[in-house]
This record gives structure tokens, sequence and C-alpha cells, in this order.
């Protein structure tokens, strides 16, 4: 039995899956898909490369890593996660197999340095580099937050150490793409926002025992980026980015990058909020609005309607 368990989540991943799993081929790692019944051979590859498949339907990346958890016989000690277009490097391969061998040094969790690659360069200021992420574990000493965006496995006991080694986070697919994936994210971001203008207590409950940097972050969201008015915001935000986080000292591409995810984007999220509120003012009742907010993200949330 090995020691290490990989879980990677995919969808239509046929041009990452091969490079995800041969970057980690050097663990000694059951390599575990937890697939959205894709449409390509995203599947077939992962299983020629050495992985076991399973599959289940997509709600959020939080959900199906806790499907995986769940449902996938997970009994090894330790668990790392990889998206499909993440890839880790030689270095930090052997300081997890040291990790796993050693123990963990007394540690219950491992972070990594994660960089952001954007149309083949290396986003590296406007906040973006280094991003930690807590990646590794040991099974049953942590969980991953129910969000529906910006989800975070939690440590729940115990301690965590930083591991050197590159960390990358490099998708090839079209821009065509980044601008669908985004337009996905802004609708699951919305449904975050307006489910916590609902129950304003959603949030307190599942960042409670995050680390003091990620309540920090969310603090500042909540209590000062919220508060802004609509499409003032982006535009706050980005300049931070661009300006006081040095956004502009990555180039053209870092423009492009910095002015998509951090105003583009962002005015997205702001459009949708306001086209759900106003959407809210037809509805007497909170599950009413719940329902409403169904019909506009294409999400079902009988879950939370229920309650």
């Amino acid at each position: 039995m090995t020691k290490l368990t990989l879980i990677i989540l995919t969808y239509n991943e046929s041009i990452h899956i091969k490079r995800c799993i041969d970057c980690t081929l050097a663990l000694d790692a059951r390599v575990i898909i937890v697939d959205s019944f894709s449409t390509d051979d995203t599947c077939n590859i992962a299983k020629e490369s050495g992985a076991e498949i399973f599959k289940n339907p997509f709600v959020n990346q939080a959900q199906q890593f806790q499907w995986a958890m769940d449902n996938c016989n997970v009994v090894s000690e330790w668990v790392l996660r990889l998206d499909a277009d993440e890839t880790i490097n030689e270095e930090l391969v052997n300081n997890i197999n040291l990790f796993v061998a050693n123990n963990g040094d007394g540690n219950n969790a491992a972070i990594f340095h994660r960089k952001h690659v954007f149309l083949g360069k290396w986003v590296k200021y406007g906040g973006r580099y280094p991003l930690p992420m807590l990646r590794l574990f040991r099974t049953g000493t942590a969980h991953v937050e129910q969000r529906w965006m910006d989800e975070h496995i939690v440590l729940d006991s115990g301690t965590s150490v930083l591991l050197k080694g590159g960390f990358a986070d490099d998708n090839l697919n079209s821009v065509t793409w980044f601008i669908d994936k985004h337009n996905k994210y802004a609708t699951r971001e919305v449904v975050d926002i307006m489910l916590k203008k609902l129950d304003p207590s959603l949030d307190s409950k599942i960042t409670e025992s995050t680390s003091f940097s990620i309540k920090f972050k969310r603090f500042l969201k909540q209590s000062i980026y919220m508060k802004l008015p609509y499409f003032i915001r982006p535009f706050v935000y980005f300049n931070f980015r661009y300006i006081c986080q040095l956004g502009f000292l990555d180039g053209a591409t870092g423009f492009a990058y910095h002015f998509m995810q951090a105003f583009w984007y962002r005015s997205l999220v702001d459009l949708k909020c306001i086209e759900v509120e106003r959407e809210w003012g037809k509805c007497s009742t909170d599950i009413e609005k719940i329902e409403m907010l169904e019909r506009l993200s294409g999400y079902s949330l009988k879950e939370i309607t229920n309650k």
C-alpha cells in the first residue's frame, strides 16, 4: 500500500492530463482521477498513464474533491491535490517524497508556492506570486471548505510547513476558453455572494478554522471591497494590483492578464449580482429567491432550500 494518494479533478483535460501525471511519476503515489463525464480523451489518456478513473457529476470544486475523499477508498496516510493544468518540478517531487518518508517531520500538512503562467509568461507581480497553497495533508487532519468559489484545504489539527520547489498553474487552452472559464467562475461567485446575503453567517461558519492570512484576505474583501459601489470596486482593485502591487512589471501579457482577471472578471461578477438583485425584487420569500438564483445560475440549490 502506498503512503500517498494523488487526487486530480478533470473535465475535458486531454491537453493537460498526461503532463500532470507524468510530472508526478517519481512519487510513490496512487493516482485518482475524478472526472465530470469528459467528452474528450481525458479518461483514456489518464488510464494509460496509470491512473484510476472515477466519475461524478460536477457541482463545484469543493464538492467534487470531498466526493473523492468520501467515495474513492482513500486509505493512504497522505493526500495530495493537484489540478489537471498544474505541474510540479523535480525539486518539489523530491521534497514531497522526503516529507512523506519522514512522516511529515512532525507536521500534518505541506504548503507549496504556486506560480501562474498566462500565454506562456510567468505572471510574477500584481500579488500573483508567491501564492501559498496547502495541497498535501495527512488524511483525517484537514478538510476542504464547502464554498462555491475560492475554496481552500484547511488544516484542522497540527502544523504545516513550506516545501521548496516549482509548482505552476500553466493552462494551455485558448483565450476563448479562459474567458468562458471565468464566466462560469463569475456565476459561481455570484451564487456564493447572494447566498451570504440571505444568510450572513455562512461565511463565518466556513472560515472559522482557516489560517490567519486567508481570514485577513476575506476580511478585506467583505469589509472593504464588497462595501464599495458596483463597477467602482473592480476599478479600485485593478489599480491596486496593477500599480501598488507592481503588476505593470509583467509587461503586455501581464497587463492582459491583470486587466481580464482584476477588472473584467470583477465587473462581470458585479453585473451578474445586479441581475440577481433585480429579479429578487420580484420575490417575497427567501425560498423564492433561492429558486430564482437556481434559474439564473443553472445550479441546483435544493439542499439549501430544504434547510
